[in-house]
């Protein structure tokens, strides 16, 4: 991308953000009888930073859908902000979780101390319980859009999809590794929430299942693009760039694509995921602005520095 377009994608995203995080203020704080230190625990990674990019995933999908006048949405923007915002509390759960000492151990997350250093760490486990159980609860009150987004979304980020990769990801660390075993770590554990944000904002534009089934699988090819460039910048960039330590995966064992591909190999791997998501996805929007603004912001997403 050019820079003016990346400019444009990043104040478009900037703005979307500011939208998705008052609505998490405003369902947060509607929470009634929420223990003060759960509540701080909870809003600290909430609001520690992020681009909130599977939100803004659902909500362009959305948008661009919208653009085709033979499709009826089945719920309305504010409802669909609602979903954006619970999938934002679904991410940050696990990322709270997968901080944790008995998973990865990291102390820092976006510049900012991880929950269990903030805190401590039953706090940590009880604020990811707790944003999980609100997702959910946030979920099934869209209506009858809820149960099909309800089975999408848990199905995603359930034994079989985000919480099983972490599984394998624990059990792959410091062993040898094939590229299927990425391959399903990867697709699992990233590529899984992110396609369903995509999938999950066509359904509520009113797409035909097999239209969200062909999407979904774009946004897999996505995802694994998203986490192979994040895989290269652990590798490549620095602590203060990234607002994590760098280096950690190496030093864990981790099973990424630079331990099969090298970084040239794994670099080639990353552009070859996002190549074909993008243009999969090119293939099953309507043109319009709207969906210029979802391919720029898919393209960003594994061409990023940090």
């Amino acid at each position: 991308m050019q820079p003016n377009e990346i400019q444009g994608v990043r104040a478009a995203l900037a703005a979307e953000k500011r939208a998705v995080e008052s609505e998490l203020r405003r369902l947060l704080g509607a929470e009634k009888g929420v223990p003060q230190r759960l509540r701080g625990a909870m809003r600290h990674s909430l609001f520690a930073g992020g681009k909130r990019l599977r939100p803004s995933l659902l909500l362009w999908t959305y948008d661009a859908l919208g653009d085709d006048r033979r499709r009826r949405p089945r719920v309305g923007r504010d409802q669909v902000l609602q979903a954006a915002a619970a999938l934002e509390m679904l991410h940050t759960y696990s990322l709270i979780h997968d901080d944790l000492p008995a998973m990865d151990d990291d102390e820092l997350r976006r510049g900012q101390p991880t929950c269990h250093v903030a805190f401590d760490e039953a706090t940590a486990i009880l604020a990811g319980d707790g944003l999980q159980a609100l997702a959910f609860a946030v979920l099934a009150r869209l209506g009858p859009a809820s149960p099909r987004l309800v089975n999408m979304i848990a199905t995603a980020a359930g034994p079989g999809g985000m919480v099983g990769g972490q599984q394998e990801d624990l059990e792959a660390e410091g062993g040898p590794v094939s590229a299927a075993q990425i391959r399903s770590i990867q697709s699992k554990k990233t590529a899984a929430l992110i396609a369903v944000a995509l999938a999950a904002g066509a359904d509520l534009a009113g797409a035909k299942p097999p239209l969200v089934a062909r999407i979904h699988k774009a946004g897999i090819a996505i995802g694994m693009a998203f986490q192979g460039r994040d895989d290269l910048l652990d590798a490549t960039g620095d602590t203060a760039q990234l607002g994590k330590k760098a280096g950690k995966d190496a030093a864990a064992g981790k099973a990424t694509w630079l331990r099969v591909d090298g970084v040239d190999g794994a670099r080639a791997r990353t552009e070859r995921y996002g190549g074909q998501g993008i243009a999969a996805l090119e293939e099953l929007l309507p043109k319009g602005p709207r969906s210029d603004r979802l391919l720029a912001l898919v393209q960003l997403m594994w061409q990023r520095d940090r």
